[in-house]
């Protein structure tokens, strides 16, 4: 049957179960001409007779009520799947995906959605992390996070972190027995702990800015890693210089473990970014995990 004769069917529905056309119009808010024209077209294209009408009563034929037992649950599904989707306009509930970085979801993410969506059991976060670009639509995500230089231009962007920077950092039991560098350039005389970039696959070239003056390093090393944790690890055990965001390694810093250099030639950063499609703004859940994020101190 064609899909456009689905509203015949759901008017037929209404007069069986009422049993009557009077009642099944009232219901609906239609005439009786209207309920009337539209049983007999399906009967019609059927090839059958559904009703049984009398001056009195309505009543289904066999197959009138085989088509009504067939119908009433099946309408009563749809009708309760589209209540419980309806209530996502007036409640924060279902899933929101955002894709991130591994610092992102340490340094600001995780930190201020934790204490909030224990007030919204009916949200569902899913944080995949992904040190590389991703593109969130085609991807399926609701949202992703970036730094303010990264950003797409088609893209509603809100941010969520104040500045930071990457830091040079090594221990001092590294510069024992090495002179510690005072150019980005002397890098490439030492011992470094690489960065291996997850989607391109190639190693992060380590950038640095002083004056104007815009320098990138191919550095080399034993060892290469794609997340922060490890190169941070090895550094520590003095395996050599790791570039790495600066909030990882502040507690060290400051306990003697390691030690920062190259400071005037790493100048701080645009911070966090939330990114997503105009359409997702409007969602209730949605807009909690925004305003959760949305940095206060700018």
């Amino acid at each position: 049957m064609a899909r456009e004769n689905f509203n015949e069917l759901l008017l037929f529905l209404a007069v069986a179960e009422e049993r009557s056309f009077t009642r099944a119009a009232a219901k609906l808010g239609v005439a009786q001409s209207t309920l009337s024209y539209a049983v007999k077209e399906l009967e019609a294209r059927m090839g059958l007779r559904l009703l049984t009408r009398t001056t009195r009563s309505v009543a289904t034929t066999e197959a009138g009520e085989r088509l009504r037992q067939s119908l009433a649950p099946r309408i009563s599904e749809i009708e309760a799947d589209i209540a419980a989707l309806m209530a996502y306009r007036d409640k924060p509930a279902g899933t929101v995906k955002i894709t991130l970085s591994n610092h992102a979801m340490e340094s600001v993410v995780w930190p201020k959605l934790a204490p909030v969506l224990g007030e919204y059991p009916d949200i569902k976060l899913e944080l995949s992390v992904d040190n590389s670009f991703r593109n969130i639509v085609e991807d399926g995500f609701d949202a992703g996070v970036r730094l303010g230089e990264s950003l797409e231009k088609d893209m509603v962007a809100v941010r969520i972190g104040p500045d930071w920077r990457l830091v040079a950092i090594a221990s001092p039991d590294y510069f024992k027995t090495r002179a510690v560098p005072t150019t980005p350039q002397e890098l490439m005389h030492h011992n470094c702990i690489n960065r291996r970039l997850d989607r391109v696959g190639g190693l992060y070239a380590w950038e640095f800015e002083k004056n104007d003056e815009e320098v990138r390093v191919r550095v080399e090393g034993q060892f290469t890693f794609n997340t922060d944790r490890e190169m941070v690890a090895a550094a520590l055990q003095g395996y050599g210089i790791a570039f790495v965001p600066e909030s990882y390694i502040e507690t060290h810093i400051a306990e003697g473990r390691l030690q920062l250099f190259l400071e005037d030639w790493t100048p701080k950063f645009a911070g966090y970014y939330l990114y997503y499609p105009s359409r997702r703004q409007n969602l209730p859940a949605f807009s909690v995990i925004v305003d959760a994020l949305r940095e206060r101190n700018l």
